[in-house]
This record gives structure tokens, C-alpha cells and sequence, in this order.
């Protein structure tokens, strides 16, 4: 089990690849990660376009560090969440079917973030997120997307630096949703807050804060955050394993992202 511990600083970079990690970017068969978890990232690569290649692809990246995963289980937990979700909903509009989901996910269900061990690489594993109710912003607002969307919910991932961001456009317009704040909803100028507390100074205002992230960019922000909490640790077997995951992602040829 990993120490637990508050972390004392914010995002995290990348790191550099160890030469011997790097001839695994070039074959099938992985050095460093297991080859389970390998070949369950490299077939979502197809339908990374879809939620459910990138729900499966972050599956995947947890099945490294948790070899006895289910994979299927994960889906299995989110059906059941937005059946719950689906259960309450009396009127077919988009702000009842939204309170529903924010009621049911973080009033019952207790999804909030780790604030208290940021940095636990357990935080990025999004089969123990659904566990433990606790998260990273970017593995907690993958949740929000998937137990959304099936009830009709368009979400996007946004890409704010320091804290990601779930964007629901409705009708009414878009509104900013911060899952590690247990959904809290906000606005614009609430958005460039958050990012100058992540990024512990002051910054201008910017669209390109409010970017969309595309599926490849979601999951390389995930494989990030992870190959720098391990580089802190001085865990390189692990480390090399994302960074295999990471040259993979970057090689692949995608569909259309969105």
C-alpha cells in the first residue's frame, strides 16, 4: 500500500524516459508494464474518439498497478450509477436530470477529492476512485462524463491548467463543473480562481484556460501525473511502465478526437 501524505506541490512535469524504457515505443511486447494492462490500452487506441475507449484506456493504466482488476467491473459500477441517477428522474429536462446526477454522485454517493493525499498515484486509478469515493479533479470529472452522457448530458473535459474541469453545455449555455469540489459549479471568472490557486500566483484571464481537452490529451494528462508522482518516489519500474503507456499514446493514430 502506498504512504499516505499530503504532497507539497502542484502538477507535476514530465519526466525523462530511462534509455532502456525506450526501445519498448518501437515493439509489441512492453518492457516495463504488464503486458495485461498493455495490450487493454493499445486496443482502445481504435475508439479513443468514444467515451468508452477513453474510460477504457484509464481503465487500463490502472490495471498496471492493480493486477487482480476486473476491467469489466468498472463499467458494471458506472451502469449502476446512472441507473440510480435514471431511477429518480421525473422530468425529462436537462437541469432536473443535472441535479439528479450532482445529488446522486456527490450527496449520496460522496465523490469528492483527496485533498488530504493528493499526490497517492491511487488517486489516478479510476477503479479505485469508484471505491474509495475519492479522486484527482481529472479521474473524478472522467466519472462525472460517464455516468452523464447515458443520461443524455453533453460533458466535455476541460484542459485548465493545475485543475481539471467538466464543461456541461445545456440549452441555457455551458456551465463549469469542479468534481473534486463535490460538483460545484462555477463560473468563468470562478474557472481562472482555481487556476491561479493551482498554479499559486496570479494569472490573466484566458480563453485558453477553457480549452476542451481531447480524449489523447486526457489520458496523457493522466499518465503525467502519475509518471511524476512516481519519479518522486523514486519508483522507476512503474515509472517506466506510464512513460511505455505514454510513447504509445503519442505513436498511435487516432480517429477524429474530440
Amino acid at each position: 500500500m502506498y504512504a499516505r501524505g499530503r504532497a507539497q506541490s502542484s502538477d507535476i512535469k514530465f519526466v525523462r524516459c530511462p534509455p532502456a524504457s525506450i526501445p519498448a515505443i518501437l515493439m509489441s511486447t512492453p518492457y516495463y508494464c504488464r503486458k495485461v494492462a498493455f495490450d487493454y490500452f493499445v486496443a482502445q487506441m481504435p475508439r479513443l474518439h468514444e467515451t468508452t475507449g477513453l474510460l477504457r484506456a484509464a481503465v487500463a493504466i490502472a490495471l498496471h498497478g492493480l493486477p487482480n482488476l476486473d476491467p469489466e467491473q468498472t463499467e458494471v459500477e458506472i451502469r449502476h450509477l446512472v441507473e440510480r441517477v435514471t431511477r429518480r428522474v421525473r422530468s425529462g429536462s436537462e437541469q432536473a436530470r443535472l441535479a439528479h446526477l450532482h445529488d446522486e454522485l456527490f450527496e449520496v454517493a460522496g465523490f469528492r477529492g483527496n485533498s488530504d493525499d493528493y499526490y497517492n498515484p491511487l488517486n489516478s486509478y479510476l477503479p479505485l476512485v469508484l471505491e474509495t469515493r475519492r479522486g484527482l479533479p481529472i479521474t473524478l470529472t472522467l466519472l462525472y462524463k460517464c455516468v452523464a452522457e447515458p443520461l443524455g448530458l453533453k460533458v466535455h473535459g476541460i484542459n485548465a491548467p493545475g485543475h481539471f474541469l467538466a464543461r456541461v453545455d445545456t440549452a441555457e449555455g455551458s456551465l463549469y463543473i469542479d468534481s473534486f469540489a463535490g460538483g460545484r459549479v462555477l463560473s468563468r471568472d470562478e474557472v481562472y480562481e482555481r487556476v491561479a490557486q493551482a498554479m499559486g500566483q496570479p494569472v490573466a484571464p484566458s480563453e485558453e484556460f477553457l480549452s476542451v481537452a481531447g480524449h489523447r490529451p486526457w489520458l496523457s494528462r493522466i499518465l503525467n501525473n502519475l509518471q511524476a508522482t512516481f519519479a518522486q518516489r523514486e519508483e522507476m519500474h512503474p515509472l517506466a511502465a506510464m512513460q511505455e503507456l505514454q510513447a504509445t499514446l503519442y505513436a498511435a493514430r487516432l480517429p477524429d478526437e474530440r
